[in-house]
């Protein structure tokens, strides 16, 4: 009799993500890990949203609201994530002006690949920042009507 495993480094859909990740890459789309069924277990979702953001999935779907704060921590960067990215995006500025042909920053070669996620990640958190002050406007993404308040007017599609 095979003798069951209580924990894993992966799991057995570590190959379909990784698929399906490099193949939304390949056509130009942001890869989405799927729904985690147990919407009790949070820190199984925790764990199962880590591993898609370690796999390359930009987000995770939620099919409860007690998953949205979970997805959400999982693929934010961190400041610090953000503050790394910044460095290695202006190491690399400065090299350009400078005219240098390789650059370091903390002992670690940058080339095309570091930039392109440095800039992704600096993207993300600027993405983030902007939905976050939207939401905290009054009547964020509502139509107001004459008054100020929100529209109650419904409109044809």
């Amino acid at each position: 009799m095979a003798r069951a495993r209580a924990r894993h480094w992966g799991d057995v859909w570590h190959y379909a993500t990784a698929r399906v990740v490099v193949a939304a890459r390949a056509q130009g789309l942001r890869p989405l890990d799927g729904p985690f069924g147990d919407f009790n277990d949070a820190d199984g979702f925790a764990a199962q949203a880590g591993r898609a953001a370690a796999l390359g999935c930009e987000g995770k779907w939620a099919i409860h609201p007690r998953q949205v704060a979970l997805a959400n921590a999982a693929f934010t960067p961190t400041d610090a994530e953000v503050t790394q990215a910044r460095r290695v995006l202006a190491a690399m500025a400065d090299a350009v002006r400078d005219g240098k042909g390789a650059v370091a920053l903390d002992g670690r070669m940058i080339d095309t690949a570091s930039v392109r996620q440095a800039e992704a990640m600096v993207g993300k958190a600027a993405a983030i920042a902007e939905r976050k002050d939207r939401t905290r406007a009054p009547n964020a993404g509502r139509s107001t009507g004459a008054t100020g308040r929100p529209s109650t007017r419904k409109t044809r599609s």
